[in-house]
This record gives C-alpha cells, structure tokens and sequence, in this order.
C-alpha cells in the first residue's frame, strides 16, 4: 500500500492511497473509495416496512430528523465510526430525535479471498430486518465486535446466521443468510450509496445528516456531540 503523507490536524481520520487496474480504493479521512457504475437487477426484494426498497435502507426508529449510515461489514474504518458514534446515535433513536436509516453495502469483496464477504454479510442484515428490524443493532454491534480482517475469508454464513440467531433473529434466519437471498438487492443498493462532496466514487462509511452527504476528511473529528447532534440541531 502507497501511503500518501499526513498532514498535521486535528482530523480523526488517517489519510492514503490503494490503486489497482479496475477498481481504485482511495482511504482519504478514512473512506474506502469504489467505482462501479454497472446497473444491476436488484433480484429479491426484502420485503418488509423497515426496509426502502429503493434506497436499501434498513430505517430503525421513528425520529422526525434523519441520519444515514452506508458501511461496509469488511471495512475497518466502518468499524470505528461505530465505536465513536454508534452509542450516540442510539441514544438519538431511543428518544425518537432521529430515524438512522442503516445502508448495508458491498465494496470489499475482494478482500475476502473470493467469499464475498460484505455482500454475505450485508444480505444477513436485510435477512434480519425482514426478521424483526427491532434485532438489526444488536446484530450490527456484535459483527463489528467479531469483524475480520481485510484479506481474509471473513465469517462464513453459519457464524453469520448464529451471530443474527444470538442477537435475536428466529431461526429462519438461517436459510435466507445460507441462500443469499438478498445478494443481488446488495449490489443493486450499494450503486445507490450518494458521493460524498467532491468525491468521484462512492465510499464508506458515508453519512447523511438530514439528507446533507458529509465529507468525512473535514466533517467527521470523531466528536458525535460536534459532527452529528450540532447539524442536526442547526
């Protein structure tokens, strides 16, 4: 990996470069950067209210104001916007300030020695939405607390459907995570995910603050109170 140099600032983002002939990833404060404009059928549609089947967002509360959150479960950087952020915007959703419209997408499969990884794990969260979305939380925290690293297999789909079953999805859970029955509907979603401003790919994580795409680089400092709860109230 060519690591481009760092420049001296408060940011809580790390700042580099990845090229490869097709696909170029670009970690610029902390995104993972993918280009992939192909249309894609979206294939089986998860089929519940928790779900928009036109934007792939897994909606989780009621709150009149809106935060949006596009991860990849393969992306480590995912990983620590979760820990910097995760346990505001649950507090934002427990008391109904927010609906966090949760966007499971898919940029790193190639990390994951030809498994697929994100798309698998991405399909599970939808599996558990259409489930019982009220288990998606508990499910995102405890595949982050067993993520695996870039370049490796990742989970394979029987930790997957015992990591949703434990979080409190039913057993059915099982044969929609083994079928990736949401696989195409991930590739579909993950075309959607909005550019980040001045960006010519789409990224993760990417967040949208009442609809307002932030530039990870300058808006995310890994205060929550400062990058999301003072946009929301401004």
């Amino acid at each position: 990996m060519m690591m481009a140099a760092v420049r001296k600032s408060t940011n809580w983002f790390a700042i580099g470069v990845t090229a490869a002939a097709v696909v170029v990833v670009l970690i610029v404060g902390g995104v993972v950067w993918f280009a992939n404009s192909q249309a894609t059928s979206p294939g089986t549609l998860p089929e519940t209210s928790a779900v928009n089947t036109e934007t792939g967002a897994i909606s989780i509360g009621s709150g009149p104001k809106t935060v949006d959150t596009y991860v990849d479960f393969m992306c480590p950087i995912c990983n620590s916007f979760e820990q910097a952020y995760g346990p505001t915007l649950q507090q934002l959703t427990d008391d109904s300030t927010i609906t966090l419209n949760f966007h499971p997408i898919s940029i790193l499969d190639r990390q994951s020695q030809g498994t697929q990884y994100s798309t698998r794990a991405a399909n599970a969260a939808y599996c558990v939405a259409v489930d019982d979305v009220a288990n998606v939380p508990a499910f995102v925290k405890a595949l982050y607390a067993q993520q695996p690293q870039e370049g490796t297999a990742g989970l394979d789909d029987a930790t997957l459907a015992s990591i949703a079953t434990t979080a409190g999805a039913s057993d059915a859970v099982t044969s929609c995570i083994t079928d990736g029955t949401y696989s195409k509907f991930v590739t579909a979603m993950t075309q959607k995910t909005p550019l980040q401003p001045n960006a010519s790919g789409i990224a993760t994580p990417t967040i949208a603050v009442d609809g307002t795409v932030l530039n990870n680089q300058q808006d995310l400092t890994g205060d929550p109170q400062k990058d999301i709860v003072a946009r929301l109230n401004g």
